[in-house]
C-alpha cells in the first residue's frame, strides 16, 4: 500500500487530559487546561497571520499566564517550566500504539507534523515510545511557521516527494484540516473528546471516531 501519512501530534497522537492534574492545581479547575490549549493556538494564529515566530515553548508559557490573568492567579515562570516539562512526558492515546503498528506493516510512510519544537517532539515520542514508527519527524521551529500555514505541509510533501495531493493529513484540529486542504492535502479529521469538524470549513475526506476507524477508512480507499 502506498500512503504518505502525516501525523499532528499533541491531542491527535498524544493526551493532553494527562495535563488536568496541574490545572487542578494552578486553577483549582481541570477545564482550564481546555482554555489554555485554545489560547494557545490563538497566540500562533495570530502570530501566523501577521507573519512572526515565537517558540512553542514561550508560546505555552503565555498562553498559561493569560489564563491567570483572565482568572486573578498569578502564573509564575516555574508553573510554566512544570508545563512545558509535562507535555514531554504526554501519553499517548490507546488506540496509537496498535494503529501506527498497523499502518507500519501495511506499508505507509508515516511523518509527524507538530507545531512543537523539534527537541521537544523528539522526547514526547520517545517518552510515548512511538519514535520507531515515523519515518520522519518535521517540527514548526524547523521551518519558522506554524500550522495551518501552508509552508509546513508543503515541506512534508517535499521530504515525501510527493505532491501534497498524494499526501493525507491526520489531524484532531478543524484549523489544522482546513490549512492542510487548503495547500492540496487531503485530510482525515480524528474525532478526540471535545473536538468536531468546522462546518464551514473545508469537509474533511474522511471522519474517524478514533485512529482504527481513520485507519479502516483508508484502507477502504486504497483498495
Amino acid at each position: 500500500m502506498s500512503l504518505n501519512l502525516v501525523f499532528d501530534v499533541n491531542e491527535t497522537l498524544l493526551d493532553t487530559a494527562a495535563l488536568d492534574p496541574l490545572f487542578e492545581h494552578l486553577f483549582g479547575q481541570s477545564d482550564a487546561r481546555k482554555e489554555w490549549f485554545l489560547t494557545m493556538e490563538e497566540c500562533w494564529l495570530t502570530d501566523t497571520i501577521v507573519d512572526r515566530f515565537q517558540p512553542f515553548s514561550e508560546q505555552a508559557g503565555a498562553a498559561l499566564k493569560m489564563v491567570g490573568q483572565r482568572r486573578g492567579i498569578e502564573v509564575q515562570d516555574k508553573d510554566c517550566n512544570e508545563l512545558t516539562g509535562e507535555m514531554i512526558r504526554l501519553p499517548p492515546h490507546q488506540d496509537v500504539h496498535e494503529t501506527l503498528e498497523l499502518l507500519k506493516s501495511d506499508g505507509a510512510r508515516l511523518t509527524a507534523l507538530t507545531n512543537g519544537s523539534f527537541k521537544s517532539v523528539q522526547q514526547q515520542l520517545q517518552s510515548a515510545s512511538l519514535s520507531g514508527y515515523f519515518d520522519e519527524v518535521i517540527a514548526a521551529d524547523q521551518i519558522q511557521r506554524y500550522k495551518p500555514a501552508a509552508k509546513p505541509y508543503l515541506t512534508a510533501a517535499e521530504h515525501a516527494g510527493v505532491p501534497t495531493g498524494q499526501l493525507w493529513m491526520i489531524a484532531a484540529h478543524a484549523w489544522d484540516i482546513t490549512g492542510a486542504a487548503s495547500a492540496g492535502c487531503r485530510t482525515a479529521f480524528v474525532k478526540r473528546p471535545g473536538k468536531v469538524p468546522n462546518p464551514i470549513g473545508p469537509t474533511p475526506d474522511l471522519i474517524g471516531s478514533d485512529l482504527r476507524e481513520i485507519r479502516e477508512k483508508l484502507l477502504a480507499q486504497a483498495r
